[in-house]
């Protein structure tokens, strides 16, 4: 069966229309040229702002010109990860997909489906011609996933609606009213480089599952770079020198893969303390992760490293820097409310590089992690910036939309949806800050492994989640 051919293919053939252009996070020229056609084409006001979001307006049908105008939100980029072993170049080439049972995936690298099918779900609506809803704002924002610019370069005044209904939640039966904020915590450091006086090792970690820093970060995951730290912990007696290392990718996924090549002094006995560790670290982790392999191996290498004192303070460091869950929140249940992703670890040349991505639905405790991570990296000699901080979307569960989703749920699935707030950055909360007045929903369709190449979309919970905003759109309130 091609992907075309899934029902509601409306939705299938825009997705893969999509899906077909390159649209990596800050490099999002050709999706937004594309849905800059879209709306053209079908003769629709279309605009694209200074940073490249794109809006495109259409009227009200028939009969719903009373009701309260509508922005429908999605984001266009997406984040770019693969397998090892897979050659793609994300800038060129469009995404593989394929169809598995009830779930569509892609060859080897990210699918796309965050935030694509909230996307193609947003232009399945422009398109249409038999679907009644209010007048409409389309809203296609950049750079979601790397630092939220789109959404924070949107000015008050561009947009008119009083609903604001974001497409980018992965759980079919939840109605999101809240979530997190986040601030980017990056460390670095230039080291002198010396010859390695001991045996050259090199250390692999890989198979991890990987996921959304945000979303996923309570399941207990394995972090690459954290296990990398506890792997060179015992090397701190073996005057262990740094050489490289090369540890996750992007600040929001999960790290599943590091690569260190350091020289230790007694490789004997630091072989035993690493076999010990090793043997434990995999029992930990054999429940939840089956997939994961460490490694060690002797290494011809004739490159420099950096010196003991310096490869003793990066370790540490490495040790000490909080990952994960870091409070609950009090007043949600389950609600993640602060953590962190110890995100990427690159040393090269005695170039150092630590990324982080601090969240949190409460500003001040978002910064109490940052300034912790903070606090142990310059306690290493290692800088600290922060940026691209962004605020939390503060839930309000007694609002009209909220209620009138909440009520069509129950009657058309004959249960009760969740209402929820959830630990991922969405750009609700940006833009409510320039539009405090209008009010704010978030749902889709259910995807799982999001920003990890085991991301996939579920085709019966996209028809769902499709026949739902179509009756949410029929039963807009009134002005």
């Amino acid at each position: 069966m091609n992907l075309t051919d899934i029902e509601p293919k409306i939705i299938w053939k825009n997705f893969a229309a999509l899906n077909a252009v390159p649209r990596p996070s800050k490099k999002e020229e050709k999706v937004i040229a594309f849905i800059k056609n879209f709306g053209e084409q079908l003769g629709l006001e279309t605009t694209v702002d200074e940073v490249g979001n794109v809006i495109i307006k259409k009227p009200a049908t028939l009969g719903m010109e009373d009701r309260k105008p509508v922005v429908l939100q999605s984001h266009l980029d997406m984040v770019c990860q693969k397998n090892n072993d897979v050659e793609f170049d994300f800038e060129t080439q469009g995404i593989e997909m394929e169809i598995d049972g009830d779930w569509v995936k892609a060859k080897g690298t990210t699918l796309g489906a965050d935030n694509g099918l909230g996307v193609a779900a947003i232009m399945s609506v422009l398109e249409s011609s038999d679907i009644p809803h209010p007048a409409l704002e389309a809203l296609f924002t950049i750079d979601e996933e790397t630092g939220m610019t789109g959404a924070l370069a949107l000015k008050p005044g561009q947009l008119h609606g009083e609903i604001l209904l974001n497409l980018d939640t992965e759980e079919d039966d939840e109605i999101d009213i809240g979530c997190a904020g986040g601030i980017d915590v990056t460390a670095t450091q230039s080291y002198p480089q010396e010859s390695v006086a001991g045996t050259t090792l090199r250390i692999e970690i890989k198979g991890l599952q990987g996921g959304h820093s945000g979303m996923d970060i309570h399941k207990g995951l394995g972090n690459a770079n954290v296990i990398l730290g506890r792997l060179l912990y015992p090397a701190l007696e073996q005057n262990l020198q740094l050489i490289s290392i090369e540890g996750g990718s992007l600040r929001n996924a999960i790290p599943r893969e590091a690569i260190a090549v350091i020289s230790v002094k007694n490789a004997e006995q630091y072989l035993d303390a690493f076999s010990e560790l090793k043997a434990e670290i995999l029992e930990e982790f054999e429940s939840l992760e089956k997939e994961l392999s460490i490694s060690i191996a002797q290494y011809p290498s004739s490159e420099k490293g950096i010196s003991v004192e310096h490869s003793q303070k990066i370790v540490l460091a490495l040790k000490s820097a909080h990952n994960g869950v870091y409070r609950m929140s009090p007043d949600v249940a389950d609600l993640v409310e602060a953590s962190n992703n110890v995100a990427r670890l690159a040393l090269k040349n005695g170039e150092l590089k630590i990324l982080c991505l601090t969240r949190s639905s409460v500003e001040s405790s978002k910064m109490a992690v940052a300034e912790q991570l903070k606090s142990v990296f310059e306690l290493a000699g290692i800088k600290v910036e922060f940026s691209g901080s962004y605020p939390g979307w503060k839930p309000k569960p007694g609002s009209e939309i909220v209620k009138v989703m909440e009520q069509l749920y129950e009657e058309k699935f004959a249960s009760k949806p969740h209402i929820v707030a959830c630990h991922a950055g969405l750009e609700c909360g940006i833009i409510g800050a320039n539009y405090p007045e209008m009010e704010m929903v978030s749902f889709g369709p259910t995807i799982r492994g999001a920003h990890s190449p085991d991301e996939r979309a579920g085709i019966s919970s996209t028809q769902k989640f499709w026949g739902y905003l179509k009756d949410i759109l029929a039963n807009i309130p009134k002005k």
